[in-house]
């Protein structure tokens, strides 16, 4: 099961279209009871904090491609500073 959601991860992240980028993040939060698990049975506590922070990264990718309302184009500040805009 890691494997196999790991790969979708990781092949889903790449994508050039962003509805398919959209499911890596879902995709890998689904994985991370399965390394919770087996670094647990494992007792490599290492693997274990990766994987605390492996579902802190899922879980922002969940909230910015999921939860949170899209924003309009030009609407972020560091858009406005870069394009040469008022400082």
């Amino acid at each position: 099961m890691i494997a196999l959601l790991g790969l979708a991860a990781i092949w889903l992240s790449q994508s050039r279209r962003e509805s398919r980028r959209r499911y890596a993040c879902v995709f890998g939060m689904i994985g991370q009871p399965f390394w919770f698990w087996s670094s647990i049975q494992a007792e490599q506590w290492g693997i274990f904090i990766l994987s605390c922070f492996y579902t802190i990264a899922w879980a922002k990718g969940i909230k910015n491609y999921w939860l949170k309302r899209p924003r309009a184009e030009g609407s972020d500040e560091h858009e406005k500073r870069d394009s040469g805009g008022p400082r």
